[in-house]
């Protein structure tokens, strides 16, 4: 049972219109959990939003490169519940093999990277992870791949799922019933 419950319908036409603004069009979900919950606060809510839908829709990385760093942080935080929907969801639709999703929650480095540049952005998450911080070696990996834009955008894109797992965690949300099962125990 998570600690905040997650608003239900009928909701009011301005949280059901801001809910909609959360949601692709088509998606035959209701809205997450994660969005019902935020609703409880929606200023709070209206300030996130627009930061998650900037990196998600209009970011400079790759949507593979993106949907890696994401499935990495939220695995290395332990949020099923996000690396579900992003694995059942957007990780496929940037073009993720269900099994380099799967990698991102083994211990260590997984399964091997597709290219230089994601062992780069896997290596830095770990760092990151483990340190808060990036070493110069990270640091000169990630460069010979993305040009300074692209780098400032994986530190906040890594910060912000790294504050998104900590919402749901703490807020200990149940996976949504249509997302991909965390492959281990958080």
């Amino acid at each position: 049972m998570p600690r905040i419950e997650p608003l239900v319908p009928p909701y009011s036409p301005v949280v059901d219109q801001a809910l909609r603004r959360w949601m692709p069009p088509g998606v035959p979900h209701e809205p997450l959990r994660l969005f019902r919950v935020l609703h409880r606060h929606p200023e709070l809510a209206s300030r996130m939003f627009a930061l998650g839908a900037g990196l998600l829709g209009h970011g400079l990385l790759p949507a593979a490169d993106r949907e890696l760093v994401i499935a990495r942080v939220t695995a290395r935080s332990g949020c099923a519940y996000e690396w579900g929907v992003h694995a059942a969801t957007l990780a496929r639709q940037a073009g993720l093999s269900a099994e380099q999703v799967r990698a991102t929650a083994a211990p260590g480095p997984g399964l091997a990277p597709s290219n230089e540049g994601h062992a780069a952005l896997l290596r830095a998450v770990d760092e990151l992870h483990d340190t808060a911080r990036l070493s110069e070696p990270a640091w000169d990996a990630l460069r010979a791949h993305y040009e300074d834009a692209q780098l400032l955008e994986f530190l906040v894109l890594a910060g912000w799922y790294r504050t998104i797992s900590y919402l749901a965690n703490g807020l200990l949300l149940e996976e949504e019933s249509w997302a991909e099962p965390f492959p281990v125990a958080p």
